[in-house]
């Protein structure tokens, strides 16, 4: 899963102050780490989190997800899971918007909460001698959440203001159109924001119904970082999550294939032209999963080593950026690449950005590519994952939500460096030799294939 965007809000009392002093120390300190130790936690009620104690700085950081997100938005009202996330600190339990937002700043806790396709999260950040009352506004925010007229009125209408504001903008459209033509009828072509017209139908009591079909025990994934040991941990899930539901209620959701071998030219008077090309994915439990992860770094996901960067920008100048990334959703899977560049250069530069993938597809990487892909993949992992609290808490869910195992960063250094360049050749083979998927943005290109 993609990282998920937080809404939070943060007030400039003493403990909050506090509590961002705290933080600008702590990625220092978490980054002198020589090593992560992961704990599973179970709770009497039987919710499992990961934790990792660590009382160099007083603080507690939570993060949680709920399986479901966007794709479990009733038809007729898409944007129901983004409108609730915004809602969850404007009132709850016995109390309403201000007297629950006075509560939170009084504590001097972050809380903030998103969705993606695929999950609804929240996360919390608190210092540990305030921990009883950031967790009890945090158990309400969970489990009694008010959707109040007021405040459902008023995310309503940003969120709205937003959808017209950006109607304007030609990449926003070009998204959406990309979106239907990639996924079809599926829920992922459904803007997660929704539309002014479906936000409109949304009332309470459908916010009310998403949340009991979806906030349940059984679809939860927690990771706890910070000053806090494994028994104050157990008393502390069972108070925020443990009298949701056992069990989640979601529409079951399909698998779908992204639709490839078609070109979406998207014609728009624009100085620069965004090309897009989507190809094949590999499913993150695929047992060839991290060899495709190796040839995508060399293929265009590193940012100034890459085959694409240096034929697209290095040797021709033709683009600022460009790069790969491989895409993967709980119902779907994808490898991306994309670009923008000056229109009059457009077609060239869909040209060299195929002729590189052939290349790719047909020889594979060197040898020497691959060594060096290895040595990016198990040095940067910590930068990227492990350099805050709030980054080894995302880390972890993640590995949950993937279902990695509580040993996978043990045991990844070994799966790196046991793939062998046979291996990454065929998988090069099997995703780039297939026709993919195009979008042009911009002025109307010939010969859109390149």
């Amino acid at each position: 899963m993609a990282m998920m965007a937080m809404r939070s809000r943060m007030r400039l009392s003493f403990a909050t102050a506090t509590l961002a002093l705290v933080f600008l120390v702590l990625p220092a300190v978490v980054a002198a780490r020589a090593e992560v130790k992961i704990q599973e936690v179970k709770s009497d009620k039987g919710i499992t989190a990961w934790l990792v104690e660590d009382y160099s700085v007083p603080i507690v950081a939570v993060r949680f997800l709920f399986d479901g997100g966007s794709s479990q938005d009733p038809a007729g009202k898409e944007g129901l899971a983004n409108l609730m996330t915004g809602l969850f600190d404007e009132g709850a339990g016995d109390l309403d918007s201000d007297a629950f937002q006075n509560r939170l700043d009084e504590a001097g806790a972050e809380m903030g909460f998103s969705e993606s396709n695929d999950a609804v999260g929240g996360a919390m950040r608190m210092l540990a001698d305030e921990q009883d009352e950031a967790f009890e506004l945090l158990k309400l925010a969970v489990e009694k959440p008010r959707f109040d007229q007021a405040p459902i009125d008023r995310i309503r209408s940003q969120i709205v203001a937003g959808i017209v504001a950006n109607a304007r903008d030609p990449e926003t459209e070009a998204s959406r159109k990309w979106a239907e033509a990639i996924y079809g009828e599926h829920p992922y072509a459904r803007p997660d924001q929704g539309t002014e017209k479906s936000l409109g139908t949304i009332a309470a009591d459908d916010l009310r119904a998403f949340h009991k079909s979806n906030f349940a025990r059984d679809n939860l994934h927690v990771a706890v970082v910070g000053a806090i040991d494994a028994e104050t941990l157990k008393k502390r899930l069972d108070q925020v999550f443990g009298d949701l539901p056992e069990k989640s209620e979601m529409r079951k959701v399909e698998r779908v294939e992204p639709k490839l071998g078609q070109t979406l030219q998207i014609e728009y008077p624009l100085p620069q032209t965004s090309l897009q090309l989507v190809y094949p994915g590999v499913p993150r439990d695929a047992p060839d999963f991290l060899a495709a992860a190796l040839m995508e770094q060399i293929l265009g996901g590193g940012t100034f080593s890459s085959r694409l960067f240096d034929e697209v920008r290095e040797k021709r100048g033709l683009a600022y950026s460009v790069s790969s990334a491989l895409i993967n959703q709980e119902h779907s899977s994808s490898l991306i690449i994309g670009t923008a560049t000056r229109s009059d250069r457009a077609a060239e530069t869909l040209a060299v950005v195929r002729d590189v993938v052939r290349k790719m597809a047909e020889e594979g990487p060197t040898a020497e590519e691959l060594e060096a892909a290895k040595k990016y993949m198990l040095g940067a992992y910590a930068i990227n994952n492990l350099d805050s609290s709030r980054a080894i808490a995302n880390t972890l869910v993640d590995l949950q939500t993937d279902e990695l195992g509580i040993d996978y960063m043990q045991r990844r250094i070994d799966l790196i460096s046991a793939v062998t360049l046979d291996q990454v050749k065929a998988v090069a083979q099997k995703l780039l030799s297939v026709e993919p998927a195009v979008m042009i943005l911009g002025p109307k290109l010939d010969g859109g294939k390149g």
